[in-house]
């Protein structure tokens, strides 16, 4: 399950982003928003940051107006791993290095074909374990560390 969450900056892309992933099989749980009214995006970011760290979804997806503070806001939340890409090289390596676990974007600032291919990426791409898994522990005992 992939948890979406966006404020109104990633509104409308998050409305291509939801129309991809519905024809692309994928099920997800949207945590909004639902409308170009103004929103925080930090408020966004919890509510789909609290729903991966407490097992109800596996990833997320979270646009603002730059992907920059819904990032920062979900990276908050402990066991949160979001990355902020821009490219499929950025979204493959988020995966495949950080085990990423949220893919933040800009919705101002990045296109809808481009945001779609991100997605792609950031969804079929496993972590690649093996001499990653260390420093993806060490970020682990960071959040144990913060509680």
């Amino acid at each position: 399950m992939i948890a979406l969450a966006c404020d109104h900056g990633g509104y409308d892309l998050m409305k291509k982003v939801r129309s991809h992933l519905e024809t692309g099989g994928f099920n997800y749980k949207d945590f909004g928003v639902f409308s170009d009214e103004a929103r925080d995006y930090p408020e966004m970011a919890v509510l789909g940051a609290k729903a991966i760290s407490g097992g109800e979804c596996d990833r997320g997806i979270f646009i603002c107006g730059t992907g920059i503070g819904i990032s920062i806001a979900a990276n908050k939340i402990p066991g949160i791993r979001a990355a902020l890409c821009t490219d499929r090289y950025m979204a493959e390596m988020s995966r495949r290095h950080n085990d990423a676990n949220v893919l933040a974007m800009g919705g101002r600032v990045t296109g809808g074909d481009v945001a779609c291919d991100i997605v792609d990426v950031f969804l079929n791409t496993g972590f690649d374990a093996g001499r990653h898994s260390k420093r993806v522990d060490m970020l682990i005992e960071l959040d144990r560390e913060r509680n």
